[in-house]
């Protein structure tokens, strides 16, 4: 399996997370309580629970917190009154990025998006301009110390679309978003641990920059995580 895949915004994330806490568990419990809201209780019957609890374990989030979120969205209430709303943004140097809110007030969280994204140097596009350089994959990220032979078997047995390792040694392996928890089920069986398991939005095609252009697009999306509001940022640029 081949296939380009130098996803360097999710590894930036994932370290920026690391000295986040408070507001990757507010974020997390807003997902946990929108999947419950969406699709019930139970993780086995309810895809999207199941990748939010994949969240919640890999932030180290409390279990008191979970339970919380869980019970929010079981209640309903003012609490669970939060809806999903997705803004597409071309950035500077042509990056196209797709914005995913979960919130419970439109009117700030599309003004608080507009004057970050200005402030960066790019603007809000309109509805369909950017979606479409984006498709919808299952993704995982395995450490460097994963056998990479044990991998390949159980990502083709999985029908995993894409298998690459990286030049740190780490090994990304891609599937179809409805493959995804079945690809799950398999490494989880094969005793096989990922760092990252997500449906995500990777691009069909790529913008690349220099690193100085890159350091400015990865303070853009550092910016937006920052808003409560604002729970996944996806780009389509590489660094050289």
């Amino acid at each position: 399996m081949s296939g380009h895949s130098k996803w360097s915004t999710i590894k930036h994330k994932k370290a920026k997370t690391d000295a986040q806490k408070g507001k990757v568990f507010s974020k997390v419990a807003r997902e946990i309580l929108m999947a419950v809201k969406l699709g019930g209780n139970d993780c086995l019957m309810n895809g999207r629970l199941r990748l939010a609890l994949q969240k919640a374990k890999a932030c180290n989030m409390p279990n008191e917190n979970i339970k919380r979120a869980i019970q929010k969205g079981e209640g309903g209430g003012a609490d669970a009154e939060l809806e999903e709303l997705t803004y597409e943004a071309y950035a500077s140097h042509g990056v196209a990025m797709m914005i995913s809110t979960l919130t419970d007030n439109r009117h700030r969280t599309i003004a608080n998006v507009k004057a970050i994204i200005s402030r960066g140097g790019g603007s809000i596009a309109t509805q369909g301009a950017v979606a479409y350089l984006f498709s919808s994959k299952g993704y995982f990220l395995f450490s460097p110390e994963t056998d990479e032979d044990t991998l390949m078997e159980a990502a083709m047995s999985a029908d995993a679309e894409n298998l690459e390792t990286q030049e740190d040694g780490s090994i990304e392996v891609i599937t179809a978003p409805e493959a995804f928890d079945a690809a799950r089920d398999v490494f989880d069986e094969a005793k096989l641990e990922y760092d990252t398991a997500a449906v995500t939005k990777i691009p069909t095609t790529t913008v690349t920059l220099t690193e100085e252009q890159g350091e400015k697009i990865l303070s853009l999306i550092d910016k937006l995580d920052d808003d409560d509001d604002v729970q996944e940022v996806y780009s389509n640029f590489e660094i050289t």
